[in-house]
């Protein structure tokens, strides 16, 4: 709501809202009259009934045949049948709103994902090259994102990877985890394809950290080991214990079975960021993406930051995804993209000292102010 008013949208949003409002009401209102519908006629066949019931029943009894006991069981036994019918009808309006759902439910399992699943190789154990071969990738096919990419960081290296806002950075790494297919080219971890790696061999060799931390309504361990029971307690604590947390996690009620709220609420946006380490940490993958890290953080904070991704890239590959100069200081490449290409890679030192590289004349000017 901050974002709204201060940029002045409160009047849009607010018309969007009512014209959402109107349509829930015009549907609660049809909903409301085949309800009244089926309920008014129900109601009209239990008068009937019981009308008809009592016109038998004085009829018959007028007659001599049946005594006014038994008249009054055929107008018992007719009122017994309304409570049956009554349900019956709230289990058809249950049963209506029910195939609704199995209905959107049936389209999302008709839904395929356009990423093919055939792999079955392995990664090798260790820290993973990383190899981008004539890579092309776009979103809309007007509209190219990546351009013929082609770079090679060997294992245990570091690469800080840098560019505009919408330059094509957060892509690659999203490609890496195949959430997407490029258009063309290939890219290879520790010498294999990932179209012949499963999606789960992939995604357990490559870890990322991002800017913005999902956290479930569950326990702070579950949190933290996505509901893997086979990782102990102790191995945890001890992640806990090197990143800095254990202050923090003495102050939780319940330890490890402390429930952390939806969305991290309770949680200031270090500590969230400090957990998305530690699940890295507890997963212990060959390739590491840090995706702006840091950039939401105090300066306290960042230190204890700065430290876990120092332990973090020890015998691991890493990218590190930035605008900040003091983000990229540690790694030993740098790569610029720009409008989806690659403007300059090579070694960082090599890159500082040279006074004609794009990445000097950043360290001069100011690498947060010209990178905006």
């Amino acid at each position: 709501t901050e974002d709204i008013r201060s940029s002045g949208a409160k009047a849009y949003v607010m018309r969007r809202f009512y014209e959402l409002m109107r349509r829930i009401l015009r549907e609660h209102m049809r909903a409301g009259l085949m309800t009244n519908v089926m309920m008014n006629s129900s109601t009209l066949i239990f008068v009937i009934g019981n009308a008809l019931a009592l016109a038998v029943g004085a009829y018959v009894y007028q007659a001599g045949l049946v005594t006014i006991g038994t008249v009054y069981l055929i107008f018992n036994y007719t009122n017994l049948i309304s409570r049956p019918i009554q349900r019956i009808s709230q289990q058809l309006e249950d049963l209506q709103r029910a195939s609704a759902g199995m209905t959107r439910i049936r389209e999302l399992f008709a839904t395929e994902s356009t990423i093919t699943e055939s792999g079955r190789k392995s990664l090798p154990p260790g820290p993973l090259s990383v190899e981008f071969d004539g890579l092309s990738f776009s979103y809309d096919t007007d509209e190219p994102v990546l351009r013929n990419i082609s770079f090679h960081l060997q294992p245990g290296h570091t690469m800080g990877l840098l560019g505009r806002t919408g330059s094509g950075k957060t892509t690659i790494s999203r490609l890496l985890f195949r959430l997407y297919e490029p258009q063309e080219g290939a890219i290879r971890l520790g010498g294999v394809d990932i179209k012949d790696l499963s999606i789960a061999e992939l995604r357990r060799g490559v870890g990322m950290v991002t800017q913005n931390v999902q956290l479930f309504h569950a326990s702070l361990r579950d949190n933290l080991t996505f509901f893997d029971r086979s990782i102990s307690d102790e191995t945890i604590l001890g992640v806990i214990q090197d990143l800095g947390l254990q202050e923090w996690y003495e102050s939780l009620p319940d330890g490890l079975d402390t429930e952390i709220e939806s969305g991290g609420a309770g949680l200031s946006s270090g500590e969230a960021q400090l957990l998305a380490f530690t699940r890295i940490f507890l997963k212990d993958p060959g390739l590491v993406v840090l995706d702006e890290a840091s950039s939401r953080l105090d300066p306290a904070t960042e230190q204890l930051i700065e430290r876990a991704v120092e332990r973090l890239l020890q015998n691991r590959t890493g990218i590190i995804i930035a605008h900040r100069l003091g983000t990229v200081l540690r790694a030993d490449e740098i790569m610029i993209i720009e409008d989806g290409q690659i403007l300059e890679h090579g070694d960082r030192e090599a890159l500082a000292s040279d006074p004609g590289s794009r990445f000097s004349r950043l360290l001069k000017t100011g690498l947060e102010e010209v990178l905006a």
